[in-house]
């Protein structure tokens, strides 16, 4: 257990909250947070380490992760059909890279509770009118208006409720038999016919079920085999609104360990990871596995000290570093903190977030990210892995099972002006469910080179 911890420490005048909301109502934010800590967890500590033993398998070189799902939940475009097609999207992608790599793949979503996002500045300018900036609806609205900028505490009661449905529903799918992999030919999206990528799903989906077919004849039973009936589904957020992640530790009756339990994974953004950070302070003491953004800015000396804070005792699984340079940054800047890195004998996973450092205003005025951009940060981020002998561990997604047009590029060819046919995003552009699906056979290709080449150097 962490020493000198509390889930209230970071409030501590030696260290500096950034990218937090004013709330006017002292009184109405401690009601919230009040409600809150009397409320069931989300999450429960033996499924968050079950996740730290999957990520410590990843940092070992034995598996791969997949972390997805939306830029920001929001409150209006919650329906169990838009949780259902980003599942199915995360296990269509996870069916193409276990298929082609031969490794078990870590599931985690940027689900229920990705709500909360930074600003810069926590004012808006519109003409003459100047309203606090949007922080996320757990905070206040994304209309500019007096009525809905008001950062309202209650807002996280209901982002808790939105999140205990969508936990339900998940839940639901990776155990109710939708992740049963004889589904795997149904996993598909009505609209994905138009992607050539479909055709070579088609494929492997048959592939698996010829595969089923042979064990079955084989007499292996392989309709109660929880291995191939449901899936393990892990769900992540950023730990940006410290206040709602306060009320949501927990205190693990098993172990006396403390945990955050509104998610299974946190991450610390680009914006919050800096030295005596009050969000590096929080979860310095919760037990549940956590990310770093990893950008242009961080040094590797402040890297490895945020690691000597946050994984003292060097456990595989505790920390995945998330790497977001863009594409022309991704092999100049990542390889001193993965030679860092690995000279310490710290055990992370590293993943390769392709989205943030990608972004471009398209002429139409759209914010895009091309996707050729996307697909060469993760060349380079395989290829620096490659060349430093280190494992590749990870990708890290803004992505939707909806039909949107929010990037260009991909088989598909979004073309800028077709931008605004179905740009529905609350904050940053996603991938869509064909864009999704190419990248990861794309993916699976470098997977493949990687394990190649380390196979043939072990020969």
């Amino acid at each position: 257990m962490a020493q000198n911890w509390t889930p209230d420490s970071w409030q501590q005048t030696r260290f500096t909250a950034k990218h937090l909301p004013h709330y006017e109502d002292a009184d109405a934010l401690s009601d919230a947070t009040r409600t809150l800590a009397g409320f069931p967890p989300l999450v429960f500590a033996g499924e968050a380490r079950r996740l730290r033993e999957d990520l410590g398998r990843v940092a070992m070189g034995q598996s791969f992760l997949l972390q997805g799902g939306d830029c920001a939940e929001s409150f209006a475009e919650f329906s169990p059909n838009n949780i259902r097609d980003t599942f199915r999207v995360i296990l269509q992608m996870a069916a193409v890279l276990t298929f082609a790599s031969k490794l078990p793949v870590v599931k985690l979503g940027r689900m229920a509770g990705q709500f909360a996002k930074p600003r810069s500045s926590d004012t808006e300018t519109q003409g003459d009118l100047t309203l606090p900036s949007y922080f996320g609806d757990n905070v206040n609205g994304i209309e500019f208006s007096p009525e809905s900028r008001v950062n309202d505490p209650q807002r996280m009661v209901k982002a808790y409720n939105q999140s205990a449905a969508t936990l339900n529903l998940l839940r639901a799918f990776a155990g109710g038999g939708y992740a049963n992999l004889r589904e795997v030919q149904k996993w598909t999206l009505d609209f994905m016919g138009r992607s050539p990528w479909a055709d070579k799903y088609q494929d492997i989906a048959n592939r698996i079920g010829e595969a089923l077919d042979f064990m079955e004849a084989c007499g292996v039973d392989i309709i109660d085999d929880p291995h191939l009936k449901g899936t393990s589904f892990y769900t992540s957020h950023e730990a940006l609104l410290l206040p709602y992640e306060q009320a949501m530790a927990r205190q693990d009756s098993l172990t006396g360990e403390w945990y955050d339990t509104s998610a299974h994974f946190l991450w610390i953004g680009d914006r919050t990871r800096f030295e005596d950070s009050a969000h590096v302070e929080f979860l310095r003491g919760v037990n549940n596995p956590i990310g770093i953004k990893c950008g242009p800015s961080l040094d590797s000396d402040v890297l490895l000290k945020l690691l000597d804070v946050l994984n003292p005792s060097r456990d595989p699984g505790r920390i995945t570093l998330i790497s977001r340079f863009g594409h022309d940054k991704v092999e100049k800047g990542l390889p001193p903190l993965v030679r860092a890195v690995t000279r310490e004998g710290q055990p992370v996973v590293w993943s390769c977030d392709p989205m943030h450092g990608n972004v471009i205003k398209a002429d139409s005025g759209y914010k895009t990210r091309p996707f050729e951009r996307i697909l060469a940060e993760v060349r380079g981020f395989f290829a620096v892995h490659r060349a430093e002998g280190t494992h590749a561990g990870g990708i890290h997604l803004e992505m939707t099972g909806q039909d949107v047009t929010e990037c260009t590029g991909g088989a598909v060819a979004i073309t800028d002006e077709g931008l605004n046919d179905r740009y529905h995003t609350h904050c940053d552009p996603r991938l869509n469910a064909a864009q999704s699906l190419e990248l990861a056979f794309l993916l699976a290709e470098m997977l493949n080179l990687e394990l190649g080449e380390s196979g043939r150097a072990a020969a």
